[in-house]
């Protein structure tokens, strides 16, 4: 008999997917934080152009999700937010982010390094940083016009970010 209880009272926080309307990331995020739910959502600063202006503004990185640090048995607090609309999982169990990708996310942004967001990419070959800012990471490569690019991966939501590496600073896996 399988005794595997996905709400148990783990004391253990783990990070979840939580996927929100479109558009209302920060607004979902603001309202997971007033509620004292440690968040995580990345943001990238990009030049919005309008007819008359142009300005800097910051938006998610990965549309339309953002990161919760939570026990499951929290997971009702998470879910009864304003544009708040489901914690990802398989069938309606709530699966956990690796603590690796979240702090490989927060690590790139934290660095000075160029990147763009990229469609998931599930093929090609793993790699691992051996220099720089982003030293220990894993990502898979991928080649593109002659220069190397290092992708990224949160592999439950198939979201990746892709960035410009030197091939002398990585290996392959």
């Amino acid at each position: 008999m399988n005794n595997f209880n996905p709400f148990s009272t783990s004391s253990t926080k783990e990070w979840y997917s939580v996927y929100t309307m479109v558009r209302h990331e920060k607004a979902a995020n603001l309202a997971l934080a007033e509620k004292d739910i440690e968040t995580f959502l990345p943001l990238r600063e990009v030049l919005s152009r309008w007819k008359d202006r142009k300005k800097r503004i910051q938006i998610p990185l990965f549309p339309g999700y953002l990161f919760v640090n939570i026990h499951l048995k929290d997971m009702w607090d998470v879910l009864n937010r304003r544009n708040v609309v489901r914690i990802l999982g398989v069938q309606g169990i709530p699966i956990p982010v690796p603590v690796e990708q979240i702090n490989a996310i927060k690590r790139l942004l934290e660095s000075d390094l160029r990147y763009d967001p990229y469609p998931y990419f599930a093929e090609g070959k793993e790699v691992i940083v051996v220099n720089g800012p982003l030293q220990g990471v894993r990502g898979k490569i991928l080649e593109v016009r002659g220069n190397y690019r290092l992708i990224l991966s949160v592999d439950f939501i198939q979201r990746s970010v892709s960035l410009e590496i030197d091939i002398k600073d990585i290996e392959l896996v």
